[in-house]
């Protein structure tokens, strides 16, 4: 009897694992679902468990939107800054091409022929009122008076050096009307282009630098006037023009400044 306890003991030690893993729920390789009605990987994870995301048709999460949003809104702003950018560069190389200018300018005002001696007080009075005279434009052309030609020449020249320019054109102007054929007016001319260049007026600077080797060809400023009058076409954009007028500062002027200045610049071509 005790004998067959311990057998029926026994035989019931042994089954019990199997009724453990009787309850629990056997998978099906082939159809992805297990025996209790559950899918298996679940929806938006592949079968090796990574989130492989969700339906389809999800709309987009408001973090989302917002984040594209922002891109968008930096993606512009780097557009814009790139065009202040250029902007900025264009300002910059305009206010340099100013500054070389008035720089230019003073170093002929410099060595320019007007004396720079400064009048005393008995004839400042004479030397105002010659420059204020010379800017109302004269109805015909006077009489050749040397000591009132440098009279009105210095005045017209002052104001250079005021670089009260406006001024200075008119005075030029208006003494080239009344004193055309002055000892002085090869240079008033070409002053006269100086000071027309450096208002920006580029216009009026070419045709003052043009009429120097036109109305005054044996001058010692022609050179350097068709020198200038070449940056004026190049500033105009006229490139055509350019070559040709240093060309011939370089063939008909050879070993002054301007041919050498000339020659540096069709290099440069």
């Amino acid at each position: 009897m005790r004998t067959c306890r311990r057998v029926v003991t026994v035989l019931a030690l042994s089954l019990a694992p199997l009724a453990v893993w009787a309850a629990v729920p056997v998978e099906d390789s082939n159809s992805g679902y297990n025996n209790s009605g559950s899918s298996y990987p679940p929806a938006g994870y592949g079968t090796n468990g990574a989130y492989a995301g969700g339906p389809a048709t999800a709309a987009p999460s408001a973090q989302g939107e917002l984040f594209n949003q922002l891109q968008r809104m930096q993606d512009q702003l780097a557009q814009q800054q790139g065009s202040i950018e250029v902007l900025q560069n264009e300002v910059n190389r305009l206010k340099q091409e100013g500054l070389e200018r008035y720089q230019d300018l003073d170093r002929r005002i410099g060595t320019g022929v007007a004396p720079a001696a400064t009048p005393d007080n008995s004839s400042a009075g004479g030397a105002a009122s010659a420059a204020g005279a010379a800017v109302a434009p004269p109805a015909s052309s006077e009489p050749s008076d040397p000591a009132k030609e440098k009279l009105y020449y210095d005045a017209a020249f002052d104001l250079i050096k005021a670089k009260d320019f406006d001024k200075a054109s008119k005075a030029f102007t208006a003494f080239l009307g009344r004193y055309p054929n002055s000892q002085y007016a090869g240079n008033a001319q070409y002053w006269l282009g100086e000071v027309n260049l450096a208002k920006g007026d580029l216009q009026g600077a070419g045709q003052a630098f043009a009429k120097v080797s036109q109305l005054y060809p044996k001058h010692a400023k022609v050179p350097d006037s068709l020198y200038k009058l070449a940056d004026v076409e190049r500033r105009l954009g006229h490139t055509d023009k350019v070559k040709g007028i240093l060309q011939q500062v370089v063939s008909q002027y050879p070993g002054t400044s301007a041919a050498q200045l000339a020659q540096r610049d069709l290099q440069r071509l």
